[in-house]
Formats: structure tokens, sequence, C-alpha cells
């Protein structure tokens, strides 16, 4: 966890680095550069780093946790200015419940939506499902149901957009994804990271 800690502040700071040197470049570049960024389509990739939480309620007497780190990579194009599709991968980590551990991944696949706030800023939406795939051990005396499981549950996701060269891009995003776990039961994890984008 320490070392996961660590590398998500290392992300963290070097998106804060970006955006410090896009506010810099934003004085010196006039709103015609930004406004044909900001409306350009095209392919993109990103890289996010970030905080999990799953939904999945605490079973006491056994000590539980609902956070951990997340990483995700998206890759996506966009069919015009606006509208494009996008797949993804994210590994949601893993939470101590019930005397054992739950892990979660998943695959995704997302109609994503792009509109201008500003020469310098998109607000980012997406929605779709994902493929998920999760592991669950516990206390037998928990009566928590465990095992692999796997299926598909809607997502959707809201973010913004800080556009600092043609290429790259700062992240800020909230994604929300329906999981399904042993038991044939379906929870929520919430995803809030921080990234990178870049366009090719």
């Amino acid at each position: 966890m320490k070392t996961s800690l660590r590398i998500t502040t290392g992300l963290l700071a070097v998106a804060a680095s970006f955006a410090l040197a896009a506010g810099a470049q934003a004085q010196s570049t006039n709103n015609k550069t930004y406004s044909s960024m900001v409306g350009a389509g095209g392919s993109y990739f990103d890289l996010n780093a970030g905080q999990s939480d799953f939904a999945q309620d605490n079973v006491a007497p056994w000590d539980s946790s609902n956070t951990d780190t997340s990483y995700s990579a998206h890759i996506g194009s966009y069919f015009n200015d606006n509208v494009g599709m996008e797949i993804g991968y994210t590994d949601f980590g893993t939470v101590n419940r019930a005397g054992g551990s739950t892990r979660a991944r998943g695959l995704s696949l997302s109609l994503v939506g792009k509109f201008p706030l500003s020469p310098a800023f998109n607000l980012l939406g997406k929605i779709g499902t994902t493929y998920s795939d999760t592991d669950t051990s516990a206390d037998p005396l928990s009566r928590v149901a465990t095992g692999s499981a796997n299926g598909f549950g809607l997502s959707y996701g809201l973010g913004v957009e800080y556009v600092f060269t043609p290429q790259w891009s700062a992240l800020l995003q909230y994604e929300s994804h329906d999981v399904q776990f042993a038991g044939d039961n379906t929870d929520r994890i919430g995803v809030t990271t921080l990234g990178v984008r870049y366009r090719f």
C-alpha cells in the first residue's frame, strides 16, 4: 500500500507540474490556438491514478476497508469534435472485508462526449458498460459469498480536461461502475482519478 501511495503521489505531482506549466503557457498562447485544440477530434490515450470506493457493506466484527489505490488506462477516438468511443482497463484495487479480501478489475466500453467550457477547458462525459472480474475471500463465519465472479454492468463518468498543448492535457475524472461479485451480487465501485492524456 505504501508503494502504491508513493506511485500515486508521484503521478499527482507530475500532473500538477503539467498544470502549472500549462498556466504559464496559457498566458502566452492566443485564444485562436486554444480554440483549435479544444475543438479538435482525433484519437487519444490516457493514464490515470486515484482512489476507488467500494460500496459493499462492512461486516462486523471484522475490520474492513472500502477504499484502495486505483489505476486505469483508456484509448479512444472521436467521430467528430464532440462524440466518440472509448475502451479502457481499470484496476480497482483490493479491500479488506469479512476477514478476507476483495479484488476487482474491469474492461469498459463507453460512448464519450466532450463539451468546451472555455478556450482551454473541456467538460467530459461517458456512459457504457464494464465487464468486471472479481475475487472474494472471507471468514466462513461471516456468511459472505466467496469465489470469483464476472459479468457486465452499467458504467458512467464525468470529468474536466485542461488542454495545455495540442497533444497533451490533464484530466480530473469520476467514474461509477456496477461490478459483479460472488453470490450473484452487484455493487457499485466509484473511482476518482487524476491523469494525463495524449492525442495522436
